[in-house]
């Protein structure tokens, strides 16, 4: 099992993202919050990708918002003031099997209502609609969070949805992780090109 390394876990799954993204491409911020994802995702993209971020919450919404118009990346991230497991019907149909990155933060909005926080039964959905949307060698980069009310669940549907993917060939890591321990992991899964157009639940 890999450990992670002696840096923040956002700044990890930062890596993990940048590593197969590039100017031009497609990328999904799954859980927009304060919009640093989206913001590191667009820079990467640059004026010629496009990122697409959700949040259900109006204040991150317009947290993202804000920090991409002081950054001057707005013009190439669509936002979407909707859960994620909408995924598929908010990405149009012609973006779909073309993203190189979707990146999720589960848990709750650093400095909001701790009580609000992503749900294991909306994860688990935004999970699969974003692995139908990666291209050949696209990838999933998840940070779970345990220590909330709901964590523990929401991890082991996570790590359910890894073992669904490691089973049918695709890379799979899971960072950090252990069932008992309250404290973040990163599910990283780079899809497998042989079965690129195939759905996870067939």
């Amino acid at each position: 099992m890999a450990t992670l390394n002696p840096i923040r876990v956002t700044e990890q799954a930062h890596e993990l993202a940048a590593a197969v993204l590039q100017p031009g491409d497609i990328a999904i911020d799954a859980t927009a919050g304060k919009g640093r994802d989206t913001a590191f995702l667009a820079n990467i993209v640059s004026s010629t990708g496009q990122v697409h971020a959700f949040d259900v919450q109006a204040e991150a919404v317009q947290s993202t918002q804000n920090l991409l118009q002081v950054s001057g990346l707005s013009s190439q991230v669509t936002l979407h003031h909707r859960s994620h497991a909408e995924m598929r019907a908010a990405i149009p149909k012609e973006l779909w099997g073309q993203v190189s990155v979707v990146i999720f933060n589960c848990g709750y909005l650093p400095g909001s209502n701790q009580k609000i926080t992503t749900q294991s039964g909306s994860t688990a959905a935004a999970l699969e609609a974003a692995y139908e949307m990666l291209k050949p060698t696209g990838r999933i980069v998840c940070v779970a969070y345990t220590g909330h009310p709901g964590g523990q669940e929401e991890s082991s549907l996570i790590h359910l949805f890894a073992d669904r993917c490691q089973a049918r060939g695709d890379s799979v890591e899971k960072i950090n992780y252990h069932p008992n321990f309250a404290r973040p992991w990163i599910l990283v899964v780079t899809r497998n090109p042989n079965h690129a157009t195939t759905k996870l639940s067939n």
